[in-house]
């Protein structure tokens, strides 16, 4: 459990706040500040700092704040090769994680992935909102996401998926100007503590290699169906 602050002053540090070994333990938790030299940590009681308890549990996710801050990120919103969405097809489908191509849309490999396998059905098109899809495209969309999830299936044999859209930058997407449509599988217990604790996402496989077993199982037959 961390804290991320010692008090509302000063610089941000992080902080590692021990427990009692048990419920009968005397005294307070104590709290060291978490630093790359174990040399510099020191512990300080948990009364030293600010915050009244509410009954939540904190979840303190700092390995998102590049993302946040945008890094990677086009400079604008215009079409053209700022945009990883407008850039990948002009790539190879190596090159660009791509797993299949259609006539509207096209799926790519997260270069992020939550998880091994996460995917995003594309419209070459440069749109940022659902409304503006032609229905060609909506229907070619919805055909490639239906595609995805038994070939994903197929190859990873994942218990669930998340499918959808996150519009506008307030709702979470990371490219706003240029519409996606995610399909992570998932897979009981995939949440953990590592990407906490490590800010490391546990990945079984790169992603060269996923993108080549997604588009070996990825029926031709299919996408010219999505294509007509």
């Amino acid at each position: 459990m961390t804290s991320p602050r010692a008090a509302g002053h000063g610089r941000l540090r992080r902080y590692a706040v021990t427990e009692p070994e048990s419920a009968s333990a005397e005294g307070e938790p104590e709290v060291r500040p978490l630093s790359q030299s174990e040399g510099e940590l020191e512990v300080r009681p948990l009364s030293q700092f600010v915050g009244d308890p509410d009954g939540f549990e904190r979840l303190w996710t700092p390995h998102r704040l590049a993302y946040l801050e945008g890094e990677g990120k086009p400079a604008h919103e215009d079409e053209g090769d700022e945009c990883p969405f407008c850039r990948a097809p002009k790539l190879s489908d190596a090159e660009a994680l791509i797993v299949a191509r259609g006539e509207l849309v096209y799926a790519v490999l997260n270069l992020y992935p939550y998880n091994p396998g996460h995917l995003m059905v594309v419209p070459y098109r440069h749109v940022s909102e659902y409304t503006e899809l032609t229905a060609a495209e909506v229907a070619e969309l919805g055909a490639f996401t239906q595609i995805a999830m038994p070939t994903i299936r197929s190859v990873s044999a994942p218990h669930g998926f998340n499918v959808g859209m996150n519009l506008g930058a307030v709702a979470g997407a990371g490219i706003a100007a240029h519409l996606h449509q995610h399909v992570v599988p998932r897979w009981g217990g995939d949440t953990n503590f590592v990407p906490i604790v490590a800010r490391t996402r546990v990945l079984s496989q790169v992603l060269a290699d996923t993108r080549r077993r997604l588009a070996d199982a990825w029926p031709a037959s299919a996408t010219d169906v999505a294509q007509s």
